[in-house]
């Protein structure tokens, strides 16, 4: 059955992939203006994925059955745990597995815990791979992972580093990197391990419980679209604030 469980995951989060590289692959012969076609068409197919989320998770459930809770968990865990996916949905999805869980799809005692060991791990995960990864990175001359930047990186996650890690879990692709970076600036694994459980405890309650306890209020139904959309906003616009005072402090 491990099989099933593959193809599922493959099949909630193959239109972030297959459609790039289909545009890749094509790019070859074809001119520019067809190429940004076609690139435009596979950033419809993710924003129709976040958007929708609904539809496609009951696709998967209907086609899955049980085999749904370690799709969702392994879309967890490589969205925490591999700095080569950050896109894949993370709050919008727990926050979708809670509506279903309203509906009886999935049981919350089953499905909460479930996500919160996918979060977990895949965040250890992450940190292991910039601890033993990084060091042989530095050893050559890059204009991203360069020593002082390490250094830098290192003192910020002395001073900050708990609080980075619960609270990047909240935002985007920032969530991804965190740990990542945690492990590159060689912060002390048992900081990084209670932050990281508290930090992936909480996000995966509080958006799973989110779903289970509004998901299904008639005006959320009708405007899940909007819903999903509301949380990703509100989730990317802590980093665009930093971003912003960061700049403004430089000018």
């Amino acid at each position: 059955m491990q099989p099933l469980v593959v193809a599922g995951g493959f099949e909630l989060c193959s239109r972030f992939l297959v459609y790039i590289v289909q545009s890749f692959s094509d790019s070859v012969a074809l001119k520019k203006g067809e190429m940004m076609g076609e690139i435009v068409a596979a950033l419809y197919q993710v924003v129709d994925l976040f958007l929708h989320l609904d539809v496609h998770l009951s696709t998967v459930i209907q086609s899955y059955g049980i085999w749904t809770y370690a799709i969702l968990f392994l879309i967890i865990f490589c969205e925490t745990g591999l700095v080569v996916t950050p896109i894949l949905p993370g709050d919008s999805l727990l926050f979708a597995a809670g509506t279903f869980a309203a509906k009886g799809d999935f049981n919350p005692s089953l499905l909460i815990p479930l996500l919160c060991i996918g979060a977990v791990l895949g965040d250890a995960l992450n940190y292991s791979i910039g601890r033993y990864l990084g060091p042989k990175v530095l050893q050559g001359e890059s204009k991203i992972f360069k020593k002082q930047y390490l250094d830098k990186t290192q003192r910020f996650y002395e001073r900050y580093g708990g609080k980075t890690i619960i609270f990047a879990r909240f935002v985007p692709i920032v969530r991804t990197f965190a740990p990542f970076m945690a492990g590159v600036g060689k912060m002390k694994y048992t900081h990084f391990a209670i932050y990281n459980v508290i930090g992936g405890v909480v996000w995966i309650v509080l958006f799973v419980l989110a779903g289970l306890f509004f998901g299904n209020i008639p005006a959320v139904k009708q405007n899940f679209t909007l819903v999903i959309m509301a949380i990703i906003v509100l989730s990317i616009m802590p980093a665009v604030i930093e971003t912003v005072r960061a700049r403004s402090k430089a000018c």
